[in-house]
């Protein structure tokens, strides 16, 4: 089992380049089957979850010619099975977006129930009552969801709450069923938008998103197109979080300053400098930084999928910190983890209680899911001696090379598999 050792202490210094946003793509992929004509979709992150999803696309009879790292060519001609289920696709939280893109197209779909992180409850219910309302029948059996219907027919859904996954899926059927549908408290987040943006481009009627109502004219047939997808915001408000953590001095390339602003807000406040380009953020830690509040909100407010690096920075900043998180219930479960290397944290509830301490010490941890692994790999960044962190395969579904991109800002960190390869590191470094 692959693991990161790591050696605290090192500020980390110099330029890294963001990857294209893994949730976005994750919902343009399922929608370029969506056309018979051949879609080609550039700026792909090359990690586990993309991998995942493009096998299954594939074992559907999908054409799949991934050009180069971040470059692949779908055409959606091909399938002839609508059921979607591997022991992998079970495994990652976005095989839903292929429900709502072969009910529009096909008007059916078997799609296995999905994985993801255990961050806590998140039910489909929204999902599939936006199905339902465009005429579909709908149903859950062996650990499938079942979708058809005759017939998709435009019409007026409210959200009985904020959500991103559904706000896509449904999107994805209605631009391609017959009349008008309006979404209403719909998710604003950038990918949302990105995902309409890229449907448009394939001849799809969308307007709205990144506002909470979404106006969809659906349209008899989608056509090939060719798309980038936008940088990853929560990539790079994690190096922007380790460049805190290790009072360095950080410039993040290939960004959207605009994505960042909720994060940006934060490292302010705490007493970080943030230059924004066009394309780029600079964070530079030099001062003590400072106690805040946190509380995290779907977009434009602070994202939950940042708030376990938010919580590391602060757990090391002077004062007594508290974040409560509002989306999910399961999100704190790297307390422990962190706890370990001489965090003062109690959780109380939906709220962390943080005590800031001087410094970490290094000690072996796990990550618990994707966004708290990559947290624990910046505390063992800003921590005295090693830190080994397990269970990285969790990190790697959403992050490309970490531990290189890391490596090239001067951070001490090896990918390992064995316990003579620590050993053999941390003679190295002592």
């Amino acid at each position: 089992m692959d693991e990161y050792v790591i050696k605290g202490g090192n500020p980390l210094v110099g330029e890294v380049e963001i990857g294209g946003a893994k949730n976005a793509a994750l919902a343009i992929l399922s929608a370029a089957v969506m056309t018979d004509e051949t879609v080609t979709i550039e700026n792909l992150p090359n990690v586990g979850d993309i991998n995942v999803l493009l096998n299954a696309i594939k074992e559907i009879g999908a054409r799949v010619d991934r050009v180069d790292a971040h470059t692949v060519k779908i055409n959606g001609s091909f399938i002839r099975d609508f059921n979607v289920d591997n022991e992998y696709i079970r495994k990652i939280r976005a095989s839903y977006y292929l429900i709502g893109a072969l009910l529009g197209k096909y008007k059916r779909a078997e799609v296995a129930l999905p994985g993801g992180c255990n961050i806590g409850s998140r039910p489909i219910d929204l999902h599939l009552k936006g199905f339902s309302a465009l005429g579909a029948k709908v149903d859950i059996r062996h650990g499938l969801v079942l979708a058809e219907a005759e017939r998709l027919i435009g019409t007026h859904i409210y959200l009985d709450k904020v959500s991103v996954g559904a706000t896509i899926n449904i999107m994805m059927t209605a631009s391609m069923a017959e009349g008008k549908t309006i979404i209403e408290n719909a998710a604003k987040e950038p990918h949302v938008v990105d995902v309409a943006n890229f449907l448009n481009s394939m001849g799809a009627n969308i307007r709205g998103a990144g506002t909470d109502v979404i106006r969809i004219v659906g349209v008899e047939k989608l056509h090939k197109t060719e798309y980038s997808v936008i940088p990853d915001q929560i990539e790079a408000g994690t190096f922007m979080f380790a460049a805190a953590a290790t009072k360095g001095d950080v410039t993040v390339k290939n960004v959207i300053p605009k994505h960042l602003e909720a994060t940006t807000a934060k490292l302010l406040e705490i007493g970080c400098e943030v230059e924004e380009f066009d394309d780029a953020v600079r964070v530079v830690a030099s001062k003590p930084l400072h106690h805040t509040q946190v509380t995290t909100l779907t977009y434009p407010g602070f994202p939950t999928d940042m708030q376990p690096q938010m919580a590391v920075v602060l757990g090391i900043a002077e004062g007594t910190s508290t974040v409560t998180e509002s989306i999910f219930e399961n999100r704190f479960k790297y307390v422990d983890e962190l706890t370990r290397m001489g965090a003062k944290i109690k959780v109380e509830s939906n709220i962390a209680i943080i005590n800031g301490v001087e410094r970490y010490t290094g000690a072996r941890v796990n990550a618990p899911d994707l966004r708290a692994g990559a947290a624990l790999v910046i505390a063992g960044l800003a921590a005295d001696g090693i830190t080994v962190v397990d269970d990285i395969y969790y990190i790697e579904r959403g992050y490309e090379e970490f531990e290189k991109k890391l490596a090239a800002l001067g951070a001490m960190i090896e990918k390992v598999s064995s316990e003579k390869e620590i050993q053999k590191f941390t003679l190295k470094v002592s």
